[in-house]
Formats: C-alpha cells, structure tokens, sequence
C-alpha cells in the first residue's frame, strides 16, 4: 500500500483537523437509533449520553439550543431515534454525533433486564433491611475490590491518605467491566471474608455506560454481597450511575472517593474532638473547683461558730416552745380529768343507799339472821330488827305483823 502523505510530516493538530473536516464534511443528516447509556444533563442545560447497540457505542451530545424543544427526558435504557452528523472534538480527539432531534424508540434490553434482576432479588430478600450490617467508625483496615489501575482506586487512596494515613488498605484486583469480572468480583469478596482480611470492604469502579457497570447487578456478586459478614460499601460510578450493588450493599457511596471519607474519619477531626473534649474536661473541673472553693469559705471558723449559735438559739426557742406547749397540755389534761372525776363522785354519790336514807328511808335488817327486810312476811312478832337511818340506827323488836290486802297490786 502506498503512503498516503509521502514524506509529509502531520503534527497532531494537523491530523486531527484533516480527521475532523473529513468527519464532518462527510457525516452529517444521519439518522441513528440506539439505547441511551450514562445520561449526564449539566447545568448548562445541555445533555451529555451514550447511544449503544449490542455490538458498538458512540458518544452522543445534545446542545441546549437543540434540547429545550424535546418534550421528554431520556433516561438510561430510553431507545431512541436521532438525527444529527458526526462531530471531533480535538482537544480529547474523540468523535461523537451532534443530536439535532430526538425521539422515544422503545425502551432498552439493558435497563429491562436490569428492572427484572432487581425485582427478582429483592423479592429473593437480598435487598432486605434487616440484613444491613454497621459500619465500623474507627476501622483499622479497609479492602477494597476494584480495578488496580483504575482512577476509582487513586481517587481512593488520595482521600484516605489526606484523612488519616493511619488506616491499612488491602487491594483485591478484580476487572470492573467485561466477561468474566462478576466472577473474580464475588471471588475477592469471598476471599476477603474467609481470610477476614478487612474491617469494611469498598468495591466499585468510576464512571461508565449501563454496560459497563453491569457486573456489579450480576447475581453472583449480589450474593457475595448478602453472604458478606464484613460490612460493605457499593461505590459504582458517578453520583448519577447505579448498580444492583447499590442496594444489596450495607451502604451505598456516590462515588469512591466518598467512600473513602466515610471510612475514615479525618485525624485533623480526632484531634480536634480530643482537643475539644480535653478542654471542656479542663473546663468542668476548674468549674468545679471554683464552685467548691466558694462553698468552703462559708465555713471559716466565724461563721462556723454564728451558724451553730444560730443553730443553739434555734433550738432552745424551739424547746422553751414544746415545754410551755406540753404544760398547756398537762393542764388542759389535768383539769379534764378533775372534771370527770366530779362528774363521776356526784353519779356513785347519787347512787349510793345513804343518800337515798337522806330522803327519809331507812334499811331494816334482821338481828337473828343479818338479812335485809324488805317484806313484812318474812318476820313474826318478837323478832329483833336494826334500823338504819341516815343518822344513826335503832334497834326494835316487832310486836305485830300488818301484810298487804291479797288484792293490792
């Protein structure tokens, strides 16, 4: 074949000037179907994706000027039809298609397939609650299962270097697309937990297409996941991007690099919580010595000897008090008692048979025998009785006996 350019030397510039006017002055009016992968709106209003068939991908980009009038949004998995022409972009040297119009095709094998497995597991419990573990907040070693020439990894070992040196890393190298990365994926985090050689594990990758994250939803590493007893963070592409891992993980992190900071705790911060704790320790106990200090100088002897003489004053008060009380109360006692004890006298003198001889009564008994007369029948003429008067007594002898009519009641 001969040289196209002869003895021409081309700087980069050159090429890719030759390259993008060749592009664009050849493909433009295209129209292109394809499933929408890695869909990245900025803030600027323009839309950033990928169109992907089963076999290929280009990149895809569509303005703001253009993008305002498209009644939808797409989403990753959107099937869609697009007119537009190729377009280099020289400062990466890679082309892409510059969508003029866009509209819904269908919806992609990817994300479908994706939707199934994700309803299968969680019906399977993988994504269950009750199996989230707790991360460890101060862990001394950290795994992490990624690709080791990756940008995931440095990004991670920037940010746990920056926070706290102090952690150990272990790597455990696995692909992070393509065949076969599921199975050495699953494979490190079976090994990891067998040799227990992690406190938490972090697996993940950058950023990348539906495609190229779908080894992090296959069902072997959904299950290592769930067999894991070492904690473990899912950090699969930008904070837009998703996986399976995602929900199947203990914790999932927008991006590695946040996962690294939410395994380690900055030593700046430590230190500034030691710091913070050792002051407000010195602070408390300076409080309290300041406030015992103030309690013991109101018991200098002075004051000491004022406040039992108060005490003593007090006291004798209290008990010049309880004794005139108790005198009360004996004499309130005593003259209640004197009073009964009147009321009682005139009741048994009242009751007694000498008062009743005051009235004019007398008691008869009988000399011979002693008893008491109270029926003229019990007595004949002769007896000898002794009458009792209310003064004095006199003693007679009965020389009749009068009874009473049969008939007087």
């Amino acid at each position: 074949m001969s040289d196209l350019f002869g003895d021409v030397v081309l700087s980069v510039s050159d090429l890719t000037k030759l390259l993008k006017s060749t592009l664009e002055g050849s493909f433009y009016g295209l129209t292109l179907e394809g499933e929408i992968s890695n869909f990245r709106p900025a803030s600027s209003g323009h839309w950033y994706f990928q169109l992907n068939d089963a076999d290929a991908a280009i990149a895809a980009v569509m303005f703001k000027q253009k993008s305002w009038r498209i009644p939808f949004v797409p989403k990753d998995g959107d099937i869609v039809t697009v007119t537009g022409g190729l377009s280099l972009y020289e400062k990466r040297g890679t082309y892409q298609i510059l969508c003029e119009t866009m509209v819904r095709s269908g919806k992609g094998d990817i994300l479908a397939l994706l939707e199934e497995r994700k309803r299968a597991f969680a019906e399977a419990g993988f994504f269950d609650a009750s199996l989230k573990r707790t991360l460890p907040r101060y862990p001394k070693r950290v795994g992490v299962v990624t690709s080791p020439t990756g940008a995931a990894l440095q990004d991670i070992l920037q940010v746990l270097g920056r926070r706290n040196s102090g952690i150990d890393i272990i790597i455990l190298p696995a692909p992070v697309q393509g065949d076969g990365a599921a199975e050495i994926i699953a494979g490190q985090i079976h090994a990891a937990n067998r040799l227990n050689l992690a406190d938490v594990l972090i697996i993940g990758r950058g950023g990348g297409s539906l495609e190229d994250l779908l080894p992090f939803s296959e069902q072997c590493v959904i299950e290592a996941i769930v067999a894991s007893h070492i904690p473990i963070i899912s950090a699969v592409g930008h904070e837009i991007d998703w996986a399976l891992s995602d929900y199947a993980a203990d914790l999932r992190a927008p991006t590695p690099s946040a996962a690294a900071e939410l395994v380690s705790e900055s030593r700046l911060e430590q230190l500034e919580k030691v710091t913070g704790l050792k002051q407000a320790m010195a602070g408390a106990v300076a409080q309290k010595i300041a406030l015992t200090r103030s309690h013991t100088k109101q018991f200098t002897p002075r004051i000491m000897a004022e406040y039992f003489h108060r005490r003593l004053e007090t006291s004798h008060l209290r008990l010049d008090d309880l004794y005139t009380q108790m005198q009360n109360k004996m004499e309130l006692k005593l003259s209640q008692s004197r009073h009964t004890a009147e009321m009682l006298t005139r009741e048994l003198r009242n009751l007694s048979p000498l008062a009743i001889l005051d009235r004019g009564y007398a008691i008869v008994t009988n000399r011979q025998t002693g008893k008491i007369v109270t029926e003229a029948n019990v007595t004949t003429a002769g007896d000898r009785l002794g009458i009792r008067l209310a003064k004095g007594s006199l003693e007679v002898a009965v020389q009749s006996v009068s009874l009473p009519d049969s008939h007087t009641t």
